[in-house]
């Protein structure tokens, strides 16, 4: 399970470094991919497979499964942590995400996050945040 706030940097040559923390649960080698509302999201090995299984037992014949599947497998790459614990983030993952230099790294029950710092000021702390949770209360999750 991912828990935590991580501030780190990306350096010239795209490379991240994953705290150590994050880096028991990934792994030497985990997927990164697209992620929601502008962020990329890395899987430990076993929750991708698991991710995947779900993916794929959808019917193709929906445009919208076939979309939703384009958009993370097909952004999908293996990393593979360095001696120093870096991991390297492809050009076209970090232009999507908007990842230049500053990054969050946040830990969200089987997955990892990963934003732009400045993205992540402004989806981190909702002004409707109260207005959220008593959503989900009527969906059975009571905060």
């Amino acid at each position: 399970m991912f828990i935590g706030e991580y501030k780190h940097t990306i350096d010239a040559k795209g490379r991240l470094i994953i705290p150590a923390k994050l880096r028991e649960g990934l792994g030497d080698k985990f997927i990164i991919t697209n992620g929601f509302d502008g962020c990329l999201t890395a899987y430990d090995l076993e929750s991708w497979r698991k991710y995947e299984e779900k993916l794929n037992a959808l019917p193709n014949t929906s445009s919208k499964i076939r979309t939703v599947k384009r958009f993370f497998q097909g952004s999908a790459v293996e990393a593979e942590l360095d001696k120093q614990g870096r991991a390297l983030l492809p050009a076209p993952l970090r232009e999507r995400a908007g990842l230049i230099k500053d990054v969050v790294l946040v830990g969200v029950g089987d997955k990892v996050e990963i934003w732009s710092a400045e993205k992540w000021q402004t989806v981190s702390a909702p002004e409707n945040i109260e207005d959220i949770a008593e959503s989900l209360s009527d969906m059975g999750l009571d905060l």
